[in-house]
Order: C-alpha cells, then sequence, then structure tokens
C-alpha cells in the first residue's frame, strides 16, 4: 500500500464512499479508510430521497435493489393524517427507494474500490500533522496514512472535525435516533409526531417506513441540542411508541417489539456549529452537519457533498476548502439556515411543537398545504415543476427567512458563508 495518497478519506458511508468514487475515477489515488467490515448495519429510516437517486443514475450507480416510495403519511398528535405527495421534479424523479444500510452502504464502498479506492479497515488514531496542517493519521493497525487532503466522512461525531478544529460542540444541533425491524409489510412511509402525554410532544418524531421482504423499519429520534445525554429519551420511548402505532391501526401487532434488536446513532443537523471546510481538511455528510434540521434526512445530501467535496479537491487542492464551501452555500444553506432556525427554536418546548403540529395536521388546512409542505420539507425547491405546489414552497421559505434573519442560528450561517 501506498503510504502517500492524493485524497484520504476516513469513512465509508455513502459521503465518503462517493467521494472516493468519484476522485478515483478521475485517477486521483485515494485511500478509504473505515474502523468497520463492511457490509455493516447503521441506525437509519433506511430511505433515500429523489435527488438521492438521481444522483447515483447521474454518476452511472445503479441503486440496490430495494422498494421504491412515493407519498408519505404524516400523523398528528391527536391521530389526524396528512398525506403529502411524491411528484417528479425537473431534476429528481417522483420517488424514493427503501433499501437498508447494511445493503446501500456496502453497494457504494465496492463501487468506489472497482473504480480504484484503496480500502483500509482500521481506526483513525493519532492525527499526523505537517507544518500544522492535517495531512492524515496513524491507524490502529499502524500504518501511516498520508494525503494532500483530507475528507472526513465520520459521521455525527467525526474524529477529523475534532482534530482539524472545525467543531464548535457547545453551538451543534445534535440529535439522537433509535431504529427497531418489525415483520411488518407497510404500504406508505409514515411520520409520526408522537406525544407521549397530552401537549407534551416528543422534540422529534417517530416513523414506520416500508422495507424489503415485508419488513419495516420502525423508529423514534429526538432533537438534544448541545445535550448528548437527553439521547436516552428516544430509547425508553421507542416501545410506548410502537404501541401507539398498533392504536392507531398503523401495525397489527401491539407488543411494542420489545424483543427486537434496537440500533441508535447520533445525528448532527443543519450545518449549525461546524465549519465544513478549511485549509485542506473537507468535511462531508454528517461529518459536516449536513442532515435536515426538521425531517432528517441525510442519504441524498450526504452522497451530494461528497461528489461535490471530490470535484472541488479535483480542480486543485490548494483551492478546494473555498470551492466546497461556495458549493454548499449555494446547494443547502438557503432551506438550513431556516430549518435550523426553526428547530432550535422549538427544542426544548414540547407544546410548541404540539401546538405546530396540530395545526399542520388540522382539517383542511394540512390537506390544503400538502404539496407545498412536501416540497419544503424535503428541501426539493430548487428543481420543482412550475404550480402552486412551488409557490407554497417559495413563499414559506420567503417568509423563513424574514423570520429567522435575527437569530443566532442565521447569523452562524453569515459566518460560514465568507470565502475560507
Amino acid at each position: 500500500m501506498p503510504k502517500r495518497f492524493d485524497a484520504l478519506v476516513v469513512g465509508a458511508g455513502p459521503a465518503g464512499s462517493i467521494a472516493a468514487l468519484v476522485l478515483a475515477r478521475a485517477g486521483a489515488s485515494v485511500a478509504l479508510l473505515d474502523k468497520a467490515s463492511f457490509p455493516r448495519d447503521k441506525a437509519c429510516g433506511d430511505l433515500v430521497g429523489p435527488r438521492g437517486l438521481q444522483l447515483l443514475a447521474d454518476l452511472g450507480v445503479d441503486p440496490p435493489p430495494g422498494v421504491d416510495v412515493g407519498d408519505m403519511v404524516v400523523l398528528g398528535p391527536s391521530g389526524r393524517r396528512v398525506r403529502l405527495p411524491s411528484a417528479p421534479g425537473r431534476t429528481y424523479p417522483g420517488h424514493g427507494r427503501a433499501v437498508t444500510r447494511l445493503v446501500f452502504d456496502a453497494a457504494l464502498r465496492e463501487a468506489a474500490v472497482e473504480a480504484g479506492a484503496v480500502a483500509c479497515h482500521a481506526r483513525a488514531d493519532t492525527p499526523l500533522f505537517d507544518d500544522g496542517r492535517l495531512e492524515g493519521f496513524r491507524t490502529g493497525t499502524g500504518d501511516e496514512l498520508r494525503s494532500d487532503v483530507v475528507v472526513g466522512a465520520d459521521g455525527a461525531t467525526s474524529r477529523v472535525a475534532e482534530v482539524a478544529g472545525l467543531v464548535d460542540p457547545a453551538k451543534v444541533l445534535y440529535g439522537f435516533a433509535v431504529r427497531v425491524y418489525v415483520d411488518e409489510p407497510v404500504e406508505l412511509p409514515v411520520i409520526a409526531l408522537y406525544e407521549p402525554a397530552p401537549w407534551r410532544a416528543l422534540g422529534g418524531y417517530g416513523w414506520l417506513f416500508p422495507g424489503p421482504d415485508g419488513v419495516a423499519n420502525a423508529g423514534l429520534g429526538v432533537a438534544t441540542k448541545a445535550d448528548r445525554r437527553a439521547g436516552a429519551e428516544a430509547v425508553r420511548l421507542l416501545p410506548d411508541f410502537l404501541v401507539h402505532l398498533a392504536r392507531l391501526g398503523y401495525r397489527t401487532s401491539d407488543d411494542g417489539a420489545a424483543s427486537a434488536r434496537r440500533l441508535g446513532g447520533w445525528l448532527k443537523l443543519g450545518m449549525v456549529g461546524t465549519v465544513p471546510a478549511k485549509d485542506r481538511v473537507l468535511l462531508v455528510g454528517d461529518a459536516a452537519g449536513l442532515v435536515n434540521p426538521l425531517q432528517g434526512e441525510g442519504i441524498a445530501q450526504a452522497m451530494a457533498s461528497g461528489r461535490a467535496a471530490a470535484e472541488a479537491v479535483l480542480a486543485g487542492p490548494d483551492g478546494a476548502a473555498a470551492r466546497y464551501r461556495a458549493a454548499l452555500v449555494a446547494a443547502h444553506l438557503p432551506y438550513h439556515r431556516i430549518a435550523a432556525a426553526a428547530h432550535a427554536a422549538m427544542v426544548g418546548r414540547p407544546r410548541l411543537v404540539a401546538a405546530v403540529g396540530r395545526v399542520l395536521t388540522a382539517p383542511g388546512l394540512g390537506p390544503a398545504l400538502a404539496g407545498g409542505w412536501a416540497v419544503f420539507w424535503n428541501e426539493l425547491l430548487d428543481g420543482a415543476p412550475p404550480g402552486s405546489d412551488r409557490a407554497v414552497a417559495a413563499f414559506a421559505t420567503a417568509v423563513g427567512r424574514l423570520v429567522t434573519a435575527p437569530s443566532g442560528v442565521s447569523r452562524w450561517f453569515e459566518e460560514i458563508s465568507r470565502p475560507a
């Protein structure tokens, strides 16, 4: 194995594998480092959104087999439901796909290796610096991997972000999610705005998503801001949430799936508290906080960021950070500054969350807003076809920008929007 590479990608999830794939295809020497043996599981809802499928098509990568999903049901705190329609856009298809991370991540990693990336199975232990600049890691197996550029794709608790000084833990909007698989066919994805007690809404949501072979993915995600101890709430409430779904007719069993194997993981939402790139270190996916602050989607954003980072590196390592930050500003900041500010304002206010959930699913209002809600909530405005749904989403974006402009979150985004 060569000891120096053009790029070292730490983390072989969707963001890291796509970054390595694009770099390797262009002829760059790439080390793709991950501590896990693949295939490996990951706590996730297992839904790849429309933009994620389009990115794979653009790269000529066949998505692994799964279950195509379109419309989504939002279940309100009082049991009312709103069906959010799924429609094709000008730049994305009208559906997503449910595929387990066990299968999906392994397929993307294999594609990167087939393109020429060197797979390294080890932990990134000791950071290696050259004149104060991070240029690699000594691994748990004793190898020293050095590179011109380091891409941190190592998740919400990124080691790369930490050693490069790119994260302020006190400002990060953390979340924690826990999921189980249940032997139950599900027709439509369900997102539930859940209240463990009346008017005491969970600061997050629950879900029940279709999966391959009649196995559904069920879970809870809770927002914690910087207090990562609060993640235990999702684990504690999961059995009661599964019983809640059964009472409303979304599951046939009310056993709470107590015996099912649970898997949890941390999320970093909305980029707040993280500088996505500096010098020759670029963060992608969860490491950069590229998770939708309002509904938790992260796979499509992760892959898009991996591609953008790779393209920035290929244009030259010295200006890669500035080019990558500019790409993120164009693609995500208009939405994330609104969504992250709204998220931060609601965490720790269960009555406010309960009220918002009731308003959005109110008779008449919820169905009337459903199309625009789907476009805005799923960050699909850019590329949405002309029409009333796009107009509603554009109006929500304009109002959100005005309302959140004075917030501390908005000021954070102004800072990271400046050139690197």
